[in-house]
């Protein structure tokens, strides 16, 4: 561990923790494991169509709406996402790359049933097929003893998050669950730190914390908002997850290998007493 600015643990009063590579590791077979699934139930269920195209229009989607969405800080709708599959297997020509879709006539392929149905299969696959870093639930509920804790990530399906937040313990450890996809921006835009801030009872940013494995989303998003920041380095080395490079934008006041790091640091020290102000 390597430290940026000084940072005085007993004054950080709450932490929050990125999602996907920082609590749960996500790689490229994990989460191919999960579209696998759920294509399967999807093409069993709504078809007749095959795998390998429903696998194919899924990631030509997927890629798409990174590209679209991404650089306006949005976050990628899932069920958005499932309309255009559907739509594309049942006939629909999908637009030129350099023209959005008409989502409208893209329902008219699907119904809404099918659609909640198709997002509570892909959550169940995520639950599935993705365990915890070990050290997290150990960690949420030691720091948890002495400081508000939330997840704050970018997530095209908040409702996957809390399910998973559920069946892995975390629960009553967390105050807060902030997903991009609820909140209509994506990290590092500063109204998606503003809302968890708010849900944390609004502390003075430089006692917050924030835990997180992406430099820009992450670092950087968090510094600009006067947030402290412990930069996780290490992540699946072929997670299909959006990432960025390291640059000279921001200085993390904590380098980690793992959130494990994080236990003995923070939960020795009690957290400061409130502000009486």
């Amino acid at each position: 561990m390597t430290a940026g600015q000084p940072l005085d643990p007993a004054r950080i009063r709450a932490v929050t923790f990125d999602f996907g590579n920082t609590l749960v590791p996500v790689g490229r077979d994990g989460l191919r494991a999960v579209v696998e699934l759920t294509g399967r139930a999807v093409v069993d269920r709504l078809g007749p169509f095959g795998f390998d195209e429903f696998l194919r229009i899924w990631a030509e989607e997927r890629g798409r709406q990174f590209r679209e969405d991404v650089p306006r800080f949005r976050e990628t709708d899932l069920a958005e996402r499932f309309v255009r599959v559907l739509a594309r297997l049942r006939g629909m020509a999908p637009p030129p790359e350099d023209l959005t879709w008409d989502q409208a006539a893209a329902r008219r392929y699907s119904k809404q049933d099918e659609i909640e149905w198709a997002l509570d299969v892909y959550s169940r696959s995520f639950l599935e097929g993705l365990p915890p870093n070990p050290a997290a639930g150990p960690l949420l509920e030691r720091l948890s003893g002495g400081r508000d804790l939330a997840i704050l990530s970018n997530w095209p399906l908040a409702a996957t998050i809390e399910r998973y937040v559920e069946a892995a313990g975390w629960a009553p450890f967390l105050r807060a669950i902030v997903v991009s996809q609820r909140v209509g921006v994506i990290k590092p835009h500063p109204g998606i730190f503003a809302e968890a801030q708010r849900q944390l009872g609004d502390p003075e940013p430089d006692t917050i914390l924030h835990v997180g494995d992406d430099w820009a989303a992450d670092v950087v998003g968090a510094s600009e908002v006067g947030w402290r920041v412990a930069y996780v380095r290490l992540k699946p080395g072929d997670s299909p997850l959006p990432s960025s490079e390291r640059d000279g934008t921001a200085t993390p006041d904590l380098e980690i290998d793992t959130i494990a790091e994080l236990s003995d640091l923070l939960a020795a020290i009690p957290a400061a007493s409130p502000d009486p102000r």
